[in-house]
């Protein structure tokens, strides 16, 4: 079985014997395991009754969902929150997981954007690892595989400014007698942005002039930056556009071990994302899709694209840097998030700290009536003559 199918296997261990097991392949089902139990920590309710949540997690504090020792391996997660998004923001329940002993957190994010649900909103979102389901994509899903060699630990911390009222969950995952020593650990990280246009302005499908070039990346939004010997497996990529001009004319660009120009450079977003011409239909598959876009003018509002690389993984194995255009020559401000996920190599390093709750603050979202006041702004500085058009 080829490695790149790394993401598709279920990792047993018999002894020091290493057995993969293919998602895609029902048959494979069929074979049978020894030395492997399957576990489970949950939040059901110790007593035998029906009260089967953590409740009142209150503001600032954390809870601990799970924790073990020894080898295995994560292979199911699902979580559930009350009250809704609406009263209680997802954005602000941070989400932590720790290997092997490490002090420091290899997961960090919103427990929102990791699991595929943008900003405070929640919808249906489907792909191979990760999913969110009825109700209204409130049934957070994770089938990434999460080794570990010498214990585990998971936890969420509530910044809400309110208690989270109810907290449901369950993880699943196989305890093994040794983990085989050429597993990765799991990773993932959060990064958000309000990106700055340059003082030319906003010049995208030169609008406003001759468009300039960035063949180095420079000033590019950043999905992970991160030393060491691994592979990227992928990204959700939240966009928020303040205006209605399409936001995806910027070019992917990954520089693998050190490469100071691009070592991958794409052809721009949706290109990077398997779709094409400035898309905004809802669209799932296993591996890429749209899970939100915006019904507003134009590409105004909010879009949740997503990409994972399952058969295609990226290989480093010094360092990796994995950006992406902000608009042609990041020529347009935009408010965008992301969760970069990824395996690496142990011993692991901290990952840098995750912004924090006001730069997380969601932004509001622009209308007709904006446009309406940006029109008259355009009449004033053209003379305010009765009868100008638009194109003038």
């Amino acid at each position: 079985m080829k490695s790149s199918n790394f993401l598709l296997l279920v990792l047993f261990a018999s002894g020091s014997v290493l057995a993969q097991i293919n998602h895609t392949d029902l048959a494979a089902l069929a074979q049978i395991q020894n030395d492997i139990k399957s576990k489970r920590i949950s939040s059901f309710d110790r007593s035998g009754g029906n009260n089967d949540r953590f409740e009142n997690i209150p503001d600032g504090q954390s809870r601990t969902l799970f924790q073990v020792q020894g080898a295995g391996l994560i292979n199911h997660i699902w979580i559930t929150i009350a009250p809704p998004p609406e009263q209680l923001n997802r954005n602000d329940i941070i989400l932590r997981m720790y290997w092997d002993g490490n002090t420091f957190p290899s997961v960090e994010s919103p427990i929102g954007p990791f699991f595929g649900q943008g900003w405070n909103e929640s919808y249906p979102f489907s792909s191979l690892p990760l999913a969110a389901g009825p109700v209204d994509g409130r049934g957070m899903v994770s089938y990434w595989a999460m080794p570990f060699a010498n214990g585990a630990k998971i936890e969420v911390e509530n910044q809400t400014g309110r208690p989270i009222e109810a907290f449901y969950y369950y993880v699943d995952y196989v305890e093994m007698k040794k983990l085989p020593e050429n597993l990765g650990r799991f990773c993932a990280w959060y990064n958000h942005e309000l990106t700055e246009a340059p003082q030319e302005g906003e010049n995208e499908w030169n609008s406003l002039g001759e468009q300039g070039a960035n063949p180095f990346g420079e000033k590019n939004y950043l999905f992970l930056d991160v030393k060491g010997k691994g592979h990227y497996v992928g990204v959700n990529y939240y966009v928020h556009s303040p205006g209605p001009m399409w936001y995806g004319e910027g070019d992917d660009m990954i520089f693998i071990d050190g490469d100071e120009k691009p070592t991958l450079h794409g052809t721009g977003t949706e290109d990077y994302f398997n779709t094409s011409w400035c898309p905004k239909t809802l669209f799932s598959h296993p591996y890429y899709g749209y899970a939100r876009v915006n019904n507003d003018i134009g590409w105004m509002g909010r879009t949740h694209v997503y990409r994972f690389h399952i058969s295609d993984p990226v290989y480093f194995d010094t360092s990796l840097r994995v950006t992406i255009e902000h608009g042609h020559n990041n020529c347009l401000t935009l408010d965008v998030a992301s969760v970069a996920y990824w395996y690496q190599q142990p011993p692991l390093t901290p990952l840098s700290p995750i912004p924090g709750k006001e730069e997380r603050a969601l932004k509001g979202f622009n209308g007709v009536w904006h446009i309406h006041q940006w029109r008259n702004a355009w009449r004033e500085a053209k003379g305010n003559d009765s009868q100008l058009w638009g194109d003038e």
